[in-house]
C-alpha cells in the first residue's frame, strides 16, 4: 500500500490553495492530507486544507517555535513548508527532524542573508550576479540626497522597506506637486517627494529603506527547486510585461539564479526575481520560499510543489525540466469558499409586559436563528482570491 502524505502550510498566501491542488493532484498519485494554520479565519487556504486550525496570535519566534513543534508531532505532519517564522524554524531542523518531521525551506544561515536585502546585493555581487544602484536610507537628508543622485544620472526614483516581501511599501517618488489628478482614477504607487519628507521628519523613530531607480520591464522571476546537495533540479523564468505573462529559460535569467541558488544553499523551493537596468538584466529580489505564482509551471507540465515534496522526503526527481513552455497568458481573478461561520448561542430577550386579562393559548415555536431571509449563509459565499 502507498503510505500517504501529510503535509502542513503555515500561515501562507491565498494563492497557495493552487499548490495544495497540485499536491493533490500528484502524478504518482499518492494520498495527501494537508493540514493548514492561518490567523485569519477567512483565508481560503483553510477551507482547501483536509484539517485547519487558526493559529495564537502574539507568539515570538522562539514560541512559535514550540508551537510547531507540538503541531507536526500531534498531527504526524511528514513535510512543514513554513513561511511564517521561517529563519526561525529552519534553525531547529534537527529537532523537526526527530519527531518525523522534514522542513521544506532552505538552512537558517540561507534564509537570513535574504531577509535584509541590501545584505543580499552585497552578497549575491560578490559572486558575480548584477545589481542595481541603491542607497540605504534612515532620514529625510539621506532620502533627498539618495533621490537627488538617481534623477541627476536620469532615473526615476523609487524605495521600499529594506526587509520586506510581497512588494509591500514599494512607492516611487515623484516631484509633482499633489493635486486634485490625484485623487482621479486609482491609486497609484506614486507619493510626493516633500510628503515622504515630512513624514520621515515628523517620525519618532528612523526608517530602513532602500532607494533605488525603478527598473523596468520585463519581469522575470525564476523558479528554482534545489535539492539538500546543492543541486539545482529546476529553473524556469516566468516573465510579466504589464498583463502579459509567459515563461522564459534565456541564460540571462536562468544563469544567475542558478548560481544564487547553488552558492547560497537555497535548498528547495526559491522565487529570485531579475529586472531591467537599462539593457541588463540585474537581481531585484530573492525569496526563500515558494512563490505565490508558482502553479502557472503546470503551463510547462511541471509540478513544482510535488516535485519538493519528494525532496523533501528523501525521493530522488532528477532533472525537472519543462515539457513544453506553451503561449503567453495573463491571470484573472477566481472564486475559492472559506469555512463556514457559526453563530454564537443567541439568547432570545424577554420583554416584561402585564398579564393579559384573558389569555389565549399560543402555539410553542422554535426561535428561528440565521442569516436575514434571502441571504445565503457565510459559508456559502464565495470569496475572490
Amino acid at each position: 500500500m502507498v503510505s500517504r502524505v501529510r503535509v502542513w502550510l503555515n500561515r501562507t498566501y491565498a494563492e497557495n490553495v493552487f499548490f495544495m491542488d497540485q499536491l493533490r493532484h500528484n502524478p504518482h498519485a499518492r494520498p495527501v492530507d494537508i493540514h493548514a494554520t492561518h490567523g485569519d479565519a477567512d483565508s481560503p487556504v483553510l477551507a482547501a486544507a483536509d484539517t485547519a486550525d487558526l493559529e495564537p496570535e502574539g507568539l515570538s519566534p522562539a514560541a512559535y517555535v514550540e508551537y510547531a513543534l507540538d503541531q507536526c508531532a500531534k498531527r504526524g505532519i511528514d513535510v512543514f513548508v513554513p513561511r511564517l517564522h521561517q529563519a526561525a524554524l529552519a534553525a531547529h531542523r534537527e529537532e523537526f527532524a526527530a519527531v518525523g518531521t522534514a522542513l521544506l525551506a532552505p538552512p537558517a544561515e540561507a534564509i537570513e542573508v535574504f531577509e535584509d536585502k541590501v545584505t543580499a546585493y552585497e552578497a549575491v555581487q560578490e559572486h558575480g550576479v548584477p545589481v542595481p544602484p541603491w542607497f540605504r536610507v534612515t532620514n529625510a537628508d539621506e532620502l533627498v540626497a539618495a533621490v537627488d543622485e538617481l534623477e541627476d544620472a536620469g532615473h526615476r526614483a523609487c524605495f521600499k522597506p529594506a526587509a520586506g516581501a510581497g512588494g509591500v511599501g514599494f512607492r516611487v517618488v515623484t516631484r509633482a506637486p499633489f493635486s486634485l489628478s490625484h485623487l482621479s482614477g486609482f491609486p497609484s504607487p506614486y507619493v510626493q517627494l516633500d510628503m515622504v519628507v515630512e513624514a520621515v521628519r515628523a517620525a519618532e523613530e528612523p526608517v530602513d529603506w532602500m532607494v533605488m531607480p525603478r527598473l523596468e520591464q520585463p519581469e522575470v522571476s525564476v523558479d528554482c527547486l534545489t535539492g539538500p546537495d546543492g543541486r539545482v533540479r529546476m529553473a524556469v523564468g516566468r516573465t510579466k510585461n504589464g498583463r502579459r505573462r509567459g515563461f522564459s529559460q534565456n541564460p540571462a535569467w536562468i544563469e544567475p539564479a542558478r548560481r544564487i541558488a547553488e552558492r547560497f544553499g537555497l535548498h528547495y523551493l526559491t522565487n529570485i526575481q531579475f529586472r531591467m537596468y537599462g539593457d541588463e538584466p540585474v537581481l531585484m529580489d530573492v525569496n526563500t520560499r515558494p512563490a505565490g505564482g508558482l502553479h502557472q509551471l503546470a503551463l510547462c507540465g511541471i509540478n513544482a510543489p510535488w516535485a519538493a515534496v519528494r525532496l523533501a522526503l528523501g525521493e530522488e526527481t532528477g532533472d525537472v525540466v519543462p515539457t513544453r513552455l506553451g503561449e503567453d497568458y495573463t491571470v484573472v481573478s477566481g472564486t475559492r469558499p472559506v469555512r463556514g461561520v457559526s453563530l454564537p448561542q443567541q439568547v432570545a430577550e424577554v420583554a416584561v409586559v402585564p398579564e393579559p386579562v384573558a389569555p389565549e393559548p399560543v402555539e410553542a415555536r422554535p426561535l428561528a436563528v440565521g442569516p436575514a431571509a434571502g441571504c445565503k449563509p457565510a459559508a456559502d459565499r464565495p470569496l475572490a482570491v
